[in-house]
């Protein structure tokens, strides 16, 4: 009768021990996971700084490991690439990446070579005989009459040209 008893007794320990057991373990793990050292926002800002490095127009800023990217680059593959080098540059600490980059407008180039520009206003003038064009100093003058209707598409065709400017200010329009 006491042998089972004391058997009876023996094993609600060993399972207690057991159950002790495991929720320590628990705990340990559970601790050393939440223990896991917190990178800081400057940190953070760092280590994406040292990869953006060669686009000195980004400016990185970082608050509670959501990252923002702004400034100008000079492409769209450049503006993707920087934003998944930024998530990149520490996956396990930063959260998102807020990708307010823009593209640079390409320059426009003024094309002041009175030579070239005299050849091609000829071109773009040749169905405009009413119209007579002179270039000087990258500067195209018209002078001449045109109809109302063709007034727009004889100033996109000259200002497709690239000059310094346009002055139709010598146009009479009918």
């Amino acid at each position: 009768m006491y042998g089972s008893t004391l058997n009876g007794i023996i094993m609600k320990n060993k399972v207690k021990s057991w159950v002790f057991i495991l929720l320590m373990t628990t705990a340990v793990v559970v601790g050393a996971i939440s223990c896991k050292p917190k990178v800081s926002d400057a940190d953070l800002k760092a280590k994406i700084e040292t990869v953006t490095a060669d686009h000195p127009n980004v400016v990185v800023s970082v608050k509670d490991g959501a990252v923002t990217l702004s400034g100008t680059v000079a492409s769209e593959e450049d503006r993707s690439r920087l934003a998944e080098v930024a998530k990149n540059a520490d996956p396990n600490n930063v959260k998102s990446v807020a990708n307010e980059l823009t593209v640079e407008a390409a320059p426009i180039i003024t094309n002041t070579d009175d030579a070239d520009l005299t050849a091609k206003v000829a071109d773009a003038t040749k169905d405009y005989p009413s119209v007579k064009a002179e270039v000087s100093s990258g500067i195209i003058t018209v002078t001449g009459s045109i109809e109302q209707t063709r007034v727009q598409p004889l100033k996109m065709a000259l200002d497709a040209l690239n000059p310094k400017k346009v002055d139709m200010s010598g146009l009479t329009v009918k």
